[in-house]
């Protein structure tokens, strides 16, 4: 083998297509562009979403609501959720998620528990924040809530 005997593989390499070299080839004259016009020009063409001087598509449509970037997502448990845990059990957010007690959200600042529900085993709950209610419900089943 041969540096001067390697080729491409069949079908791998497609031929440039030759513009401008007369009207026998198919593309000579005006090169594919038609006649005149935006199109045909040097730089020619609109930017995307343009359509014409028209009032485009993206600011026709209504925009509705607001994305805060700087928003902090937490996993949310209820203690409705928590009513089915063995007492003494100490409830983190790793219990939480492999226990498929709620939802996994990427990014997220880690547990937040909410007061819907009742509970009535004495657990030891480990979060990031929790509500008033769910504090003081943990507290009365005999529980601690522990910020971390």
């Amino acid at each position: 083998m041969r540096i001067d005997t390697l080729s491409p593989a069949e079908g791998s390499k497609k031929a440039v297509k030759r513009l401008g070299r007369g009207i026998g080839s198919g593309t000579g004259k005006t090169s594919g562009k038609g006649h005149k016009g935006q199109w045909a020009r040097s730089g020619g063409g609109v930017r995307p979403g343009f359509e014409g001087g028209q009032m485009p598509l993206a600011r026709r449509i209504p925009k509705r609501g607001f994305h805060n970037k700087w928003a902090k997502c937490y996993l949310i448990v209820n203690l409705a959720q928590l009513a089915n845990v063995p007492a003494g059990t100490v409830v983190d957010y790793d219990y939480v998620v492999e226990n498929n007690l709620v939802k996994f959200v990427k990014n997220n600042y880690g547990l937040k528990v909410l007061g819907t529900g009742e509970l009535k085993n004495a657990i030891t709950v480990k979060a990031a924040k929790f509500s008033e209610t769910a504090k003081a419900a943990i507290e009365k089943a005999g529980g601690t809530a522990e910020v971390l």
